[in-house]
């Protein structure tokens, strides 16, 4: 892949991180990086090891997560603060990356975490998409000593 095109791909992925609030889709992300949104779609996914939404979409649920441990809003509320219209799909896709419901996350105590730092706590509370990354860390076995 050509420099120029990684570049404009990381705009888009900063993009995202900056305005997952917002309402952000394809078409949108591909023009700003000068891309048919096919083009855009394909390029993300080799440069990034996943779709633009879904890439969207944990950033999402990962600043979701750090609402519902404040515990101060509802879930809907949530949802809605994070950039999504629809509480079923956002419930959805939460209990997919994270293994358990917003409300059931919401609901069980978070203090132990308090005293991390935040950029630590970022790379243990982020969504993962598999078992053992979210067991293990990024699923190596070399990497983790299991028990």
């Amino acid at each position: 892949m050509a420099i120029p095109d990684l570049v404009r791909l990381r705009r888009a992925r900063d993009q995202m991180d900056r305005d997952y609030a917002e309402p952000l889709d394809v078409p949108a992300l591909a023009r700003g990086a000068l891309m048919s949104p096919g083009h855009f779609s394909r390029s993300f996914r080799v440069a990034f090891g996943e779709t633009p939404y879904s890439y969207l979409m944990t950033r999402r649920i990962e600043r979701a997560k750090a609402l519902l441990r404040r515990g101060d809003l509802s879930v809907t509320d949530v949802c809605l603060a994070v950039g999504c219209t629809s509480l079923g799909s956002f419930s959805s896709r939460f209990t997919e990356l994270v293994g358990e419901t917003p409300s059931a996350y919401r609901a069980r105590p978070h203090e132990q975490g308090a005293a991390i730092p935040a950029c630590v706590a970022k790379v243990f509370t982020r969504p993962a998409r598999d078992a053992a990354r979210m067991r293990y860390g990024n699923g190596d076995a070399d990497d983790v000593a299991r028990p």
